[in-house]
């Protein structure tokens, strides 16, 4: 099939949306279809590029002024972009990454063109609401009024997928849609198995979060968790990624006195380092509060590791208490602080919950059944 992927964000960025949409196009691209992306341009000036057999049309941007390498498309650019490619490329199906500028005018454009459409909902607006620097007394509105948008916007796809259980009812409970389905984002566990295989033992264990550092993520809970942790618990915490928050959680870490030997801000790292760091590391912790699945923390999971993770949102979904990890109330870092001991202290806990949180990831949200369930529903929307 022809089949035109349509996002907002793409490598290079680092978010749950854009890793998906880059692994599901080239997975779809290995199975033998034609599959052309069309995203924002990391550099503002438009060009195509073959990515991992994706045929990538970056469309001019603009570098948004809150958010520091995060480049947003003006809608007129986007409208002529998108109607030279749709004459061009003639999809057989678009689907549809979200509602934003690019996946609106690409949805626009499908329905106008009768071309069968699927979406999939990455986005909540509680993040984007910190981004935008909204007002704290506008942002219950500000969130209300989006997820009205976002139902405008993916109203006329065919078949509209959310990742779990709890996003799809949350989003079918704020738009009023009837015909969305869980979907999990899915995994291949095989690097993940073999840097875990390939980990040499740590002198201390190796707590790690990754993900962007904006406050929806709440790592500043788990520095405050670490920092009370007893002195005869050792231990390193690893922070993988960039963003709003990095200065901020990095001095709180340094003015703890935590900062090199303790807790280390690596940064942004690439593919094959963050598969490194899973399997390097002995629990995984995501304090996050607005994820709709989490596909770090299915990561980390498919390299048998435990999890702490808030109970928030979609994580009851991977975190099943008692089994491979702790659920902990957000906000309570004394809970969380105790949760992370009882897992340090116990090496054999540790191993016994990764092999269940191992299971749960090729049982449950394999990344073949993913693939086969978009396939079904581009044959299905297909005209």
């Amino acid at each position: 099939m022809k089949i035109l992927l349509a996002s907002d964000t793409f490598a290079p960025d680092v978010n749950g949306a854009a890793r998906f949409t880059e692994r599901l196009g080239a997975a779809l691209a290995a199975r033998g279809h034609d599959v052309h992306a069309v995203v924002p341009s990391p550099t503002g000036t438009a060009y195509t590029e073959v990515f991992e057999g994706i045929v990538v049309h970056r469309i001019a941007s603009h570098e948004y002024p809150f958010a520091k390498g995060f480049f947003v498309c003006m809608p007129w650019t986007v409208r002529r972009a998108l109607t030279r490619l749709f004459a061009e490329f003639r999809p057989d199906v678009v689907h549809a990454q979200n509602h934003y500028v690019i996946g609106r005018y690409a949805c626009t454009l499908a329905r106008k063109l009768d071309i069968g459409l699927v979406a999939t909902n990455h986005f909540m607006p509680e993040n984007l609401v910190e981004h935008a620097k909204i007002p704290q007394a506008l942002r219950d509105l500000v969130c209300n009024l989006a997820y009205k948008d976002v139902g405008r916007v993916f109203r006329s796809a065919g078949i509209l997928t959310a990742p779990t259980p709890r996003a799809v009812e949350l989003y079918s409970a704020k738009t009023g849609a009837t015909n969305m389905v869980a979907v999990s984002n899915g995994i291949d566990p095989a690097p993940y198995e073999a840097a875990a295989r390939e980990a040499a033992p740590n002198e201390v264990p190796v707590i790690l979060f990754a993900g962007r550092l904006d406050q929806e993520k709440r790592v500043n809970e788990l520095i405050a968790a670490v920092a009370k942790l007893p002195a005869s618990i050792p231990y390193r915490l690893d922070v993988i990624g960039n963003g709003s928050h990095r200065e901020v959680w990095t001095r709180q870490a340094t003015d703890l006195g935590l900062v090199p030997d303790k807790v280390r801000f690596l940064g942004f790292v690439d593919e094959s380092e963050l598969i490194a760091a899973y399997g390097h590391c002995d629990l995984f912790c995501i304090p996050g509060v607005a994820e709709l699945q989490s596909l770090v923390t299915l990561e980390a999971m498919a390299a048998s590791k435990p999890i702490v993770g808030a109970r928030a949102m979609a994580l009851p979904h991977l975190i099943h208490p008692g089994e491979n990890g702790w659920l902990y109330e957000p906000g309570d870092v004394d809970e969380l602080r105790d949760r992370l001991a009882d897992l340090l202290r116990d090496p054999a806990k540790r191993l016994r919950f990764g092999e269940r949180s191992h299971e749960i990831v090729t049982t449950q949200h394999s990344w073949d059944a993913t693939l086969r369930a978009f396939e079904r529903f581009y044959t299905t929307v297909a005209h």
